[in-house]
């Protein structure tokens, strides 16, 4: 069976989110990383524009990204669209281990690099969820760092960062690259692990 293109609908907004990145004018520091298997970390993640820079920055690094989604997401008729744009779908009920279904997805690919926001949210916490480290863990690939600055509408992509299993360690390693790259933002000095 020959491949399928992408829907109307994923064109329409891809194109449109790609227009607004270059509008806006944003710059890129950093390189791609030299990995086909990762876990990208986007942070600070304060405003829904953050979703707009990050899929026009990995576009213009080369790098298609995927997200993760609640699986009823990718119900008819939303399926084709939500695939298109890189989602995964993730049943998050209890009885469901995410980390071990998305450790799977990466066995079964060639190519991921999957998109996490370590704080779950845009408001502010006091610490990052883990669930990215487990997952980076379990599958055996590298963190990636990515980092916005609204400011000076800049932003980019760190050097991979393998997890070691000594999570206190690896968040350090973490936490300093944040902390080097974004000075005007002492909150993100204080990247806590999850309890």
């Amino acid at each position: 069976m020959a491949p399928r293109g992408p829907t109307l609908a994923s064109k329409v907004v891809l194109g449109l989110c790609l227009w607004l990145y270059r509008m806006r004018g944003w710059r890129l520091r950093g390189q791609a990383p030299d990995v086909r298997k990762c876990v990208i970390i986007g942070a600070p993640h304060t405003t829904n524009w953050d979703f707009i820079f990050f899929l026009g920055a990995t576009r213009s690094y080369g790098i298609r990204p995927s997200f993760m989604g609640k699986h009823s997401l990718f119900r008819w008729p939303l399926t084709r669209f939500m695939l298109d744009m890189g989602g995964l779908p993730v049943d998050r009920s209890a009885r469901a281990n995410y980390v071990d279904q998305v450790a799977a997805e990466f066995a079964r690919r060639d190519d991921l690099m999957l998109v996490i926001a370590p704080e779950g949210t845009r408001k502010p916490v006091p610490h990052w969820r883990s669930g990215f480290y487990h997952i980076a863990l379990a599958a055996g690939v590298p963190i990636v760092p990515a980092w916005v600055d609204h400011e000076r509408m800049e932003g980019g992509l760190g050097p991979p960062v393998w997890p070691s299993g000594d999570y206190a360690a690896d968040m350090a390693r973490i936490a300093a690259f944040y902390h080097d790259m974004m000075p005007g933002h002492p909150r993100l000095a204080a990247v806590r692990a999850a309890d």
